[in-house]
């Protein structure tokens, strides 16, 4: 009675009103937009692998016509995986996940009933993670490239190649390049790739950037220091990467080997 017949108290009332109406709507969207993290991050992760697939449509070429290589991709109905010529993309939630060890490893929410398969890669949205050592019908298993058993072949940005490793002393935010040559411009910043020698990852992936350059008198060499480029104390959701032709190689290079024994 008194907003209607009072002007001034009335304006004063459907003000405070509006207020507090406007209060518990901005709470409601909070709690909305927090709930829905999730599917925006499947939304993300979704979108993330279409554009790797569009990135790879434009920059593999067929170097002996000197075209690009324009194929297909294929998206299952659960948008699960996203197939693009050789390689495979399943998206994975990170379940589990160590640091702190001298053979580090994660979990991860896909496994068999998913295509998941041992020594598949292990990717993140910023750079290399690892590879699948065990399947179970819903989860697998991931050495990452934090261990001490294992070397990755690297390149630097002018195709220079050489090996990442990795020591527990130093911890998840620093790896190791060695036996750089002396007259090889380094600088603090530069990105270090994957090569094409792996048979673990794809070409050009992103292992992680430079942070210090150290010389190595005894051999008149270079030793750098590295960033990774995937925060491994913070990973949630990774990538896994089927390549198709793996094994085929594997058994080729293996076969040629044991001959040259």
């Amino acid at each position: 009675m008194i907003a209607k017949t009072n002007t001034l108290q009335g304006n004063d009332i459907m003000n405070s009103a509006n207020l507090g109406v406007a209060f518990w709507y901005k709470k409601q969207t909070g709690v909305t937009s927090y709930f829905g993290l999730r599917q925006m991050n499947d939304s993300l992760l979704n979108e993330n692998m279409r554009l790797r697939q569009e990135m790879a449509r434009f920059t593999e070429r067929d170097t002996l016509s000197d075209s690009s290589v324009r194929r297909g991709y294929i998206i299952s109905d659960s948008v699960k995986s996203i197939q693009y010529a050789h390689y495979t993309y399943f998206k994975a939630r990170v379940v589990n996940n160590s640091v702190n060890a001298a053979s580090n490893f994660l979990t991860i929410n896909r496994g068999a009933n998913d295509g998941i398969v041992k020594d598949m890669a292990v990717i993140s949205g910023n750079g290399i993670v690892g590879r699948i050592v065990n399947v179970s019908a819903h989860f697998a298993t991931a050495l990452s490239i934090l261990n001490t058993k294992q070397s990755l072949s690297a390149r630097l940005k002018d195709g220079t190649s050489s090996f990442v490793y990795w020591e527990e002393a130093s911890g998840p935010d620093e790896m190791f390049m060695k036996n750089i040559p002396q007259d090889i411009a380094v600088h603090k910043g530069d990105t270090v790739y994957t090569t094409s020698y792996s048979t673990l990852f794809p070409a050009d992936m992103i292992v992680g950037t430079v942070k210090k350059v150290f010389k190595v008198k005894k051999d008149n060499s270079k030793l750098l220091s590295l960033k990774p480029a995937t925060n491994f104390r913070n990973m949630q959701y990774v990538y896994v990467i089927r390549n198709d032709y793996m094994e085929e190689r594997r058994r080729l290079e293996d076969t040629t080997k044991k001959a040259l024994k």
